[in-house]
């Protein structure tokens, strides 16, 4: 059956008349978007312990400690006012009136678009909640990026979202896909992107963290998850911010086994020529998710559960995974120059180098599709480096000297050679190049 949907007033209204539910909204930014919902629903009392707004930072750090990291849009002040909020309800509000009670702490931390709109709006949502009175809390917790082109429009999308998670907690917990399609219910395609989740507690205990981040991108909410070398789901700014990025480009079950030999020799030349530390590189395992996407129109648990534990086992080799649906460099590029590292690196293969420098896979626009797609690519710090392949009709090593290239974009080519922004990976041993 499909799962109705309710509006966001008639979900605050539910949830207001659930004589259970009870607890605090502690939010950060924005203003108090997601409890104005549920006064203005009605029969608020039933369900509002506390509200509370900590705007000033010596206010904020009082009650929740200091951010050793100076900021405050993050998942450990996330963490803090989340366990601060619920100890508070389970310390003070016990007694007969209490019994019957499953409490529930929501908070949110968020910086919305300045008035210069200079700045990247995000923030850190999250509920600690009880399904029984008494039990054990569960945390469901994930960042936003928050799209919309005025900050008026983006505090209505706070809003909804926050009563959507509370909504979800209550009556979609047993549902795990159910529970993360329900966080965009009643918002526009384009106004939100959710990008990481994380369950835990005992309802939770079967989830799959990294399923579930995969399932974001299956549905089309984020275009990539991050995990780290434990194969724990990152945000992506907290991985990449100030570093050194290189990456291996894959896809899900492709062919060929990655080139693992040549990609070493791109990292070392990378931290090379770009006067990187080993303190400050972190390197990453891009699988591509696309064809499996384009393979069902709805994705399939199986294929995801593949997916996962792919991505499990690239983890296992010490390096961070990303997985995403950006089929093309420049899209990779745009993703990362958001979290603003220092420097990237995109270690790709000759094979798929000449695809982008060929006339027709652009149409009848191809010079302004080719600039655009050079623009979107190389204009954040980003260097190709390319490594060869052995054309097994003739038996020839193709490298960036002997590549095929449109006559219309050779000037571009060869100004991107010459100036370092595409490079040929050196010094590698013969025995190592693949045949294409």
């Amino acid at each position: 059956m499909p799962r109705e949907i309710l509006e966001t007033k008639r979900k605050a209204l539910k949830i207001n008349l659930d004589e259970a539910i009870y607890g605090t909204f502690a939010e950060i930014g924005a203003g108090q978007e997601v409890a104005r919902n549920f006064f203005t629903a009605g029969a608020a009392s039933g369900t509002i312990a506390k509200t509370m707004s900590a705007y000033d930072m010596v206010f904020s750090n009082s009650i929740y400690g200091v951010e050793e990291s100076g900021r405050y849009v993050t998942k450990s002040r996330l963490d803090k006012m989340l366990y601060h909020e619920f100890e508070l309800l389970t310390e003070r509000l016990f007694g007969p009136k209490y019994e019957g009670k499953t409490f529930f702490a929501f908070a949110d931390t968020v910086t919305t678009l300045n008035f210069n709109k200079t700045n990247d709006p995000h923030g850190w949502l999250g509920i600690r909640f009880q399904i029984t009175p008494g039990g054990e809390p569960n945390d469901i917790i994930f960042h936003v990026r928050l799209l919309d082109s005025d900050s008026n429009l983006q505090q209505n999308v706070l809003g909804i979202l926050g009563v959507n998670l509370v909504y979800a907690a209550y009556f979609y917990h047993h549902d795990v896909k159910a529970m993360i399609e329900s966080l965009v219910d009643n918002l526009s395609v384009g106004s939100v992107e959710i990008d990481l989740v994380s369950l835990n507690g005992p309802i939770f205990k079967n989830a799959n963290d990294r399923l579930v981040n995969l399932y974001l991108i299956a549905k089309g909410f984020s275009g990539a998850a991050i995990f780290d070398a434990d194969g724990i789901a990152r945000q992506s700014k907290d991985i990449l911010y100030k570093k050194d990025v290189m990456i291996l480009r894959t896809k899900f079950g492709q062919k060929s086994t990655p080139n693992f030999d040549l990609f070493n020799r791109a990292v070392e030349q990378f931290k090379r020529s770009q006067q990187v530390s080993d303190e400050n590189i972190i390197v990453l395992i891009e699988v591509l998710m696309t064809n499996l996407l384009d393979d069902h129109t709805e994705p399939i648990n199986e294929d995801l559960q593949i997916f996962a534990k792919r991505a499990e086992e690239l983890c296992a080799t010490g390096n961070h995974v990303i997985v995403s649906n950006f089929t093309r460099n420049h899209k990779l590029a745009q993703y990362l120059s958001r979290c603003k590292p220092n420097n990237v690196g995109i270690s790709t293969n000759i094979a798929n180098l000449k695809n982008i420098f060929n006339s027709k896979n652009y149409g009848e626009n191809y010079t302004d599709g080719l600039l655009a797609y050079i623009s979107d690519l190389f204009s954040k710090n980003v260097k190709l480096y390319a490594y060869p392949y052995l054309n097994k009709k003739n038996n020839q090593i193709i490298t960036t000297h002997n590549m095929p290239v449109s006559a219309e974009a050779k000037p571009l080519f060869e100004f991107l050679i010459q100036n370092g922004y595409i490079t040929d990976i050196d010094e590698y041993d013969t025995k190592d190049v693949k045949t294409v």
